[in-house]
């Protein structure tokens, strides 16, 4: 809400009509622009000078762009300033009834006469000299002469330039003249709507019960609305600002405590972690907060690339932005949960990354080891493996969260996948003399013929026994015969005599809940029914579009969050997965892709939101329908059948969004 209020009112200019202002507005920047109309007719307006300035502003002829149409200036532009850089110290008062009624003010406005007109009378005069000089000079004057130019390719950017780039004049000139203005509707005085929102100013509560935190002192009410002015203190030492000492540290919340200590440390056994946090430190609490900041590799907690590597940042080396910072650094985090040797080069061939990049990567968490690689630095952990298995599988989980999406980003082979035998390979040829080989050869022969022989026994009492076996009276055994049939299921009971505890080869209990055939008990499977259909439920309402592998993905992040036994953990097929998206009221679009397209099969199926509740559905199922005959379509193609389809034009900013 803006209110505007006017300390000075010109003979000339009036503001009783409300079709004479017009306002608009730069809400990032709080800039107002307020046009007003001036009266013409006034005895005290100077038609002469009125019709001058027209003439200098726009010159003799007029169109569009002219900024006084009329040939007069006939109306007076203010543009705004802050008046005050803290307002928060600052309220708007209304004493009503024996009431003091405060409102908070998010700023203060001064409003200024702008002489944009005159830049712009300054510039067509500049253009008329411009214009004469140019006519004076000889039409045969030859040709300028060629001048030799010099081509130069920028260099990378560093952060320090970039820094100081964004903070120059220029670019800050520049950011705000990108901002678009937003018109406003002005109302007047006496106007229903100004009314309405002149209520607002009143205090809608009647009782100091409900206004609890109001009941305090004089002194202390007038402490908490004007709190004293924090002065910096100059006879306290500066400290760097990357340095913390334990006694500020341990004033913070846990979990800043937790997120400094590992971006400093960066690698960190969960025991020294519990001792720089202190005594009272709560085990549990400490490890719900770690995992937000820190990844699991070889029982030592690793923290997390996002944290050193925040958005919108960049590498210092090469300008890289944050997100392949993260993915590289995250690759080679993958890779020591694999083995405990990682080599550079396999590291700078798959990331793509400069080597400075790389060599942070792997300062970060481990060690060089001349001619065998770059070791981790810390020793597994074992002792927090045991004690925490449940922390342990959701880690594993997220690896194979993680794994998934570098396979996807990176295309790792094989060889990548596996991890190598660091000590098969630098282990030394041994030398051995002739005589030590005949004597390995002979006590190997006389091994392997013992092995030999005891095989041969063993095939001939198992014969025996088949024999015997196979006297056996089968007139007990029946044979169920049925027609197939590809609407009936076979039938696969066993019969009671021959039940031996197993059903296609998996033992059953009575007390067992484990899955039979892929099939859950039936109390279990209205459980998962409903936990997977408020997952998919869910997910299509922040997504609303998805691939089938995205949507996977998101499910594999989903269990890797859920605690150790939860229901979901018996098992979800890809079928179940997607039945259950079509019993969500989603449908599977059928995009036509071309038919050399590299995605999987999984990609290519695309499942939707059809109908969310909102005022977008109808566009958004028309858009789909766009979509389910060609996979990519011009933008105004997509705004044309908006507008034909749903009857109504639609403008930009909800075309941006139903496209979102």
């Amino acid at each position: 809400l803006f209110v505007f209020q006017y300390p000075i009112r010109p003979a000339s200019m009036t503001y009783d009509d409300v079709t004479h202002l017009s306002a608009k507005i730069k809400p990032k920047q709080q800039k107002v622009e307020l046009e007003m109309a001036i009266d013409t007719l006034n005895p005290n307006y100077c038609r002469s000078k009125g019709e001058q300035i027209a003439l200098n502003v726009d010159g003799t002829c007029t169109d569009e762009t002219s900024t006084y149409s009329s040939k007069l200036m006939d109306k007076q532009t203010f543009c705004s300033s802050q008046a005050a850089s803290n307002v928060s110290r600052y309220a708007a008062a209304v004493y009503k009834k024996g009431e003091l009624h405060l409102t908070p003010l998010h700023g203060i406005l001064q409003l200024r006469p702008s002489f944009t007109y005159l830049d712009k009378a300054d510039a067509k005069h500049r253009e008329r000299e411009a214009a004469n000089e140019g006519g004076d000079s000889s039409q045969d004057e030859a040709e300028d002469d060629v001048k030799q130019i010099t081509v130069r390719f920028s260099r990378p950017e560093s952060e320090q330039a970039r820094q100081r780039r964004v903070q120059s004049y220029e670019f800050l000139q520049k950011r705000q003249a990108e901002e678009h203005w937003v018109h406003l509707h002005y109302y007047g005085l006496k106007d229903s709507r100004s009314e309405h929102e002149r209520q607002y100013l009143f205090s809608q509560g009647h009782g100091l019960a409900e206004n609890t935190e109001l009941i305090k002192s004089p002194s202390e009410y007038l402490m908490m609305l004007m709190p004293p002015s924090v002065e910096e203190e100059n006879d306290k030492p500066m400290a760097p600002s990357n340095v913390l000492s334990m006694a500020q540290l341990r004033t913070l919340p846990l979990a800043d405590q937790i997120k400094i200590l590992m971006k400093n440390v960066k690698v960190m056994p969960f025991a020294n972690l519990m001792s720089l946090l202190g005594s009272g430190s709560d085990s549990t609490a400490v490890l719900r907060c770690i995992q937000q900041v820190a990844m699991l590799v070889q029982g030592n907690w690793v923290v997390k690339s996002d944290v050193l590597y925040p958005k919108d940042t960049s590498s210092p080396h090469s300008g890289v932005p944050a997100e392949v910072l993260c993915r590289g650094r995250d690759f080679v985090m993958w890779k020591f949960t694999q083995d405990r040797w990682v080599v550079r080069k396999e590291v700078a061939t798959v990331t793509k990354l400069c080597p400075e990049d790389v060599k942070d990567f792997l300062e970060h968490m481990s060690v060089a080891r001349i001619n065998k690689g770059w070791e981790f630095m810390l020793p597994y952990d074992e002792d927090f493996v045991k004690k925490h298995p449940d922390i342990v599988q959701r880690q594993h989980m997220l690896w194979m969260g993680i794994q998934a999406k570098l396979e996807k980003v990176y295309n790792l082979l094989k060889e990548h996948l596996t991890p190598k035998k660091q000590e098969a390979q630098s282990a030394r040829p041994l030398l051995v003399s002739g005589e030590q080989r005949v004597s390995m050869a002979k006590a190997k022969v006389k091994q392997n013929y013992g092995q030999l022989e005891k095989e041969f026994q063993k095939q001939k009492a198992e014969m025996k026994s088949n024999d015997a076996s196979g006297k056996m009276d089968v007139s007990s055994i029946r044979i169920k015969e049925e027609p197939v049939s590809d609407e009936e299921p076979m039938d696969t009971s066993a019969y009671e005599g021959m039940n031996n505890g197993l059903v296609n080869g998996l033992h059953t209990e009575d007390d067992s809940t484990d899955p039979l055939n892929g099939h859950l008990p039936g109390g279990c499977i209205d459980r998962v029914a409903q936990e997977l259909k408020a997952f998919v439920s869910s997910t299509f309402k922040k997504q609303f579009v998805l691939t089938l592998s995205e949507l996977k993905r998101l499910f594999n992040l989903h269990l890797a969050s859920l605690p150790p036994g939860h229901t979901l953990f018996s098992g979800i097929s890809d079928k179940m997965l997607q039945d259950m998206v079509l019993d969500t009221g989603c449908k599977q679009i059928l995009v036509p892709f071309p038919p050399q397209t590299a995605a999987s099969p999984d990609e290519l199926k695309v499942y939707a939101l059809w109908e969310a509740g909102d005022t977008y559905d109808q566009h958004r199922q028309v858009l789909l329908e766009i979509f389910s005959k060609n996979y990519r379509v011009r933008r105004n193609v997509i705004q044309n059948q908006l507008s034909q389809e749903c009857g109504e034009d639609l403008n930009k900013q909800e075309v941006d969004r139903v496209l979102k």
